[in-house]
């Protein structure tokens, strides 16, 4: 039976507009995914040796202020009230992260009351010409003062980048935070927490809905000739490989993850530890059994997956937009390109080639849902799906 809607990618972005297609709609809908699991790079999973489950792609921990979107995910899994804490080791030391009153108080060697910091730093971010530049180094110096910048930021953002931080772009850094109180916690937003049964079952709750057939391990790209042109697509693939590179190709960072199970119930206090400094291959380290504290483990061993971030060759999984000038001006003929396709909505991290957080991967869709292809079936499915290359995404 040919679908009404095919999906392609079964991330937040695409799970949520299948979600809402087949349960507000009625509509038959065919997720596709290239991975042999739901979830996306949300996925996660129980370890067999130590029963602690772990996210395959890196921790994800979920925080919004959008109501709608916090509202939407309690349809399918109840939250627990974990709260993200970061901690940074620099030069034999811990500190806590983002930047606050405490770090500054224990780099500094000196209790300082937020006046007294905040004067400080307004002396340290007073070097001539510094904010002008438009490089990352300078504008992280121009909001934090160089010696936290060197601590903390340099040698973490090289090995994040494996760039000179004077060569990117200040857009990588607009908003590093700085806190002037001790507050420690490292999102700052309405709502925060982790889904109670882990996200895999967060998803299947999401997709448990006879409207949706569901295909993994499958490359939408190989078999796309043998769908009807008619069907509408949301793609949410690398937008450069549905095109076969004609344009370009752009640019991405992964990550490597090393796993090390450990004869300790408690490794390093803490879920996520950054190394600052740059002598330290990794940039973090997460030990996961801290997402979960309220769960009871038997096994006295944890888990510890240290990060190795580096340039994303065309076998691996894509996580961080490059975006430099040239990647943005790949992107753009890409866009204008895909209005020669009117019936395919791009959408999410890959679709439309920018970071996006789970909430806002969430919200995208959610808009996307209702301003594009709701009124499009309820008008009776005449006309082109979408006018414009955004197909009329934010």
């Amino acid at each position: 039976m040919t679908p009404d809607l095919i999906v392609v990618g079964c991330g937040f972005y695409g799970a949520t507009v299948a979600e809402r297609a087949a349960s507000e709609l009625a509509l038959s809908v065919l997720l596709i995914d290239r991975r042999d699991h739901i979830g996306g790079n949300a996925f996660s999973e129980t370890d067999p040796e130590t029963g602690i489950e772990i996210h395959r792609y890196g921790p994800h921990l979920f925080h919004t202020s959008n109501e709608a979107v916090w509202r939407y995910l309690q349809r399918f899994a109840r939250f627990t009230g974990y709260r993200h804490t970061v901690y940074a080791r620099h030069r034999g030391a811990t500190y806590p992260m983002p930047i606050n009153l405490d770090t500054m108080s224990r780099f500094f060697g000196k209790a300082m009351s937020p006046d007294e910091a905040r004067q400080l730093i307004s002396v340290q971010t007073a070097e001539p010409g510094i904010a002008a530049s438009g490089n990352l180094e300078d504008k992280a110096i121009s909001l934090v003062g160089r010696p936290l910048y060197e601590a903390f930021i340099r040698d973490y953002t090289w090995k994040q980048w494996q760039t000179d931080p004077r060569t990117l772009p200040e857009s990588i850094i607009t908003r590093l935070p700085l806190r002037f109180t001790f507050e420690n916690r490292y999102f700052a937003d309405t709502y925060e927490g982790l889904p109670e049964s882990g996200y895999t079952q967060l998803f299947a709750r999401m997709l448990d809905n006879p409207r949706i057939a569901i295909r993994l391990g499958v490359d939408y790209l190989a078999l796309r000739h043998q769908f009807q042109p008619e069907v509408p697509v949301i793609y949410t693939g690398p937008i450069d490989r549905f095109f076969a590179g004609s344009q370009g190709w752009l640019r991405w960072r992964t990550v490597d993850f090393e796993k090390e199970i450990i004869d300790t119930e408690d490794y390093q206090g803490c879920a996520v530890m950054n190394f600052s400094d740059r002598d330290v291959r990794y940039t973090r380290s997460v030990e996961y059994r801290h997402l979960y504290p309220e769960r009871r483990y038997v096994s006295k061993r944890t888990i510890v997956v240290r990060e190795f971030p580096r340039e994303a060759a065309p076998s691996d999984e894509p996580f961080y937009p490059v975006g430099a000038t040239e990647d943005r001006e790949i992107y753009s003929r890409y866009r204008a390109l895909s209005a020669k396709h009117p019936n395919v909505l791009f959408g999410g991290r890959l679709g439309t080639y920018r970071y996006l957080d789970m909430h806002q991967a969430i919200a995208s869709a959610l808009k996307a849902f209702e301003t594009v292809l709701k009124p499009w079936f309820q008008n009776g499915r005449t006309g082109p799906l979408k006018r414009g290359p955004e197909g009329g995404q934010s």
